[in-house]
């Protein structure tokens, strides 16, 4: 039986029903994602067109206790104007009111939401270089905010809500408040944020990954070999002291706190002078509003040699470009393909959505968090052990249905970990 098409009248009774479901999801971003703490700065950055949203989560930050709440803005308009008409060198210098902007509010102990909305192409024939200068820029320049981060100093959290032109990708066709309609509800079920409490949800699902995370650490594999059908045949070494982590992370002073949602990987940080051999995509990549597809990365001793993409090769090889560490592998993420984004049949054009519909790696820096006692050394001390540095960090997707995931123990002993795209044990 063919379902009628939504209606525009449909969509606008749809969101009036969904109102309930998008408070608790702002709850959730609060009091989980980032986990306030009375008496703490908030920051939210948020994407203008979803300023219903950002006030909404204002309101939940300060009834969780926040002392100020600061807003940043984005905008895709603005941010495709800005690249069309500002010379590339502009953007190699993060503005000094910019930089204690977000070096201040780190110092302060502050917390970072994270809302992400915007066109997949919002930035398409812009050259690739100016957004790599900028995100370069401020990763390298705004250190405190960046350690912040990287170092779990500041809890953080990422978490989408829909704007039209996004969701014109993911649903073509619509009419754009049938898409952001459909698109919310997407989000709320993925998120594990439509139910009655989603809150007690998440404490169940950070459950889940205990098993997953016990039996990787008690393994402690030498090396992962990965293969698949479309070419994949990569062999990717562990540090000698790597963790793998996934669920709840914690800030350094023991607070709990939930940097992505949603999020269905196990992760660590390879040896980023161990990975040999050849991986492709699985999923399309959207970078800096660039859309990336079909590609491939051939490794040797660590480093990217040779690569390849049938659509985006530029913007691949501007996130290459970014320094020596960007040719590098600072993460790999375990995914099983039974996962509520991946049974949906959604591609969501996010990397916060498809890679947690999809085992996947990421170029550039590593997670101190993935070595043991890697919080308490420079990024110099990790580099010299292994964890990758960067100014960049990009996920991109490599799970396929098919995937199979060897373990190598430390006396080559080889177990399975994935087999035809999942956990061997599930």
């Amino acid at each position: 039986m063919i379902e009628a098409a939504l209606t525009i009248e449909d969509a606008r009774r749809g969101m009036k029903s969904l109102a309930p479901q998008i408070g608790r999801y702002a709850d959730l971003i609060v009091r989980k994602g980032v986990n306030v703490a009375p008496g703490q700065e908030v920051v939210v950055q948020c994407p203008v067109e979803r300023a219903d949203f950002c006030r909404m989560v204002v309101a939940r930050a300060y009834a969780a206790g926040a002392c100020h709440v600061t807003v940043i803005w984005a905008d895709d308009a603005v941010s495709r104007l800005e690249y069309e008409n500002v010379e590339t060198i502009w953007f190699e210098q993060v503005p000094t009111w910019k930089r204690e902007q977000l070096d201040g509010l780190a110092r302060a102990g502050a917390c970072f939401i994270f809302i992400e909305g915007a066109d997949p192409e919002a930035l398409k024939g812009i050259d690739p270089a100016k957004p790599a200068a900028a995100s370069k820029a401020r990763n390298l320049q705004c250190r405190d905010f960046r350690r912040g981060l990287d170092f779990n100093e500041n809890a953080w959290c990422i978490a989408g809500a829909p704007v039209a032109a996004w969701a014109r990708h993911v649903f073509p066709g619509c009419d754009d408040e049938v898409a952001v309609y459909q698109l919310w509800r997407a989000i709320l079920a993925v998120a594990r944020a439509a139910g009655e409490d989603p809150e007690s949800d998440w404490e169940l699902h950070d459950a889940t990954f205990e098993k997953n995370l016990h039996l990787l650490n008690d393994r402690h594999f030498k090396a992962l070999h990965y293969t698949a059908a479309n070419g994949t045949d990569l062999t990717v070494g562990l540090t000698d002291r790597h963790i793998w982590a996934g669920g709840k992370g914690e800030t350094v002073k023991g607070r709990p706190f939930f940097p992505n949602i949603p999020t269905e990987e196990v992760f660590t940080s390879p040896h980023c002078e161990q990975v040999d051999g050849i991986v492709h995509s699985a999923l399309p990549l959207v970078h800096h509003g660039t859309k990336i597809d079909r590609f491939w990365l051939r490794f040797e001793a660590g480093r990217v040699v040779d690569f390849d993409a049938e659509v985006g090769r530029d913007a691949l090889k501007s996130i290459l470009d970014t320094d020596d560490g960007a040719k590098r592998l600072g993460e790999v993420a375990l995914i099983s393909k039974n996962t509520p984004i991946r049974e949906s049949g959604t591609l969501f054009y996010s990397t916060l959505y498809d890679e947690n519909a999809s085992c996947h790696v990421a170029l550039g820096i590593g997670f101190p968090e993935c070595y043991e006692g890697g919080f308490e050394m420079s990024a110099e001390e990790l580099r010299a052990r292994g964890v990758n540095t960067s100014s960049t960090h990009v996920d991109f997707m490599i799970g396929t249905d098919d995937l199979d995931i060897m373990g190598i123990c430390a006396d080559g002993t080889e177990v399975p970990v994935f087999v035809n795209g999942q956990w061997s044990w599930e």
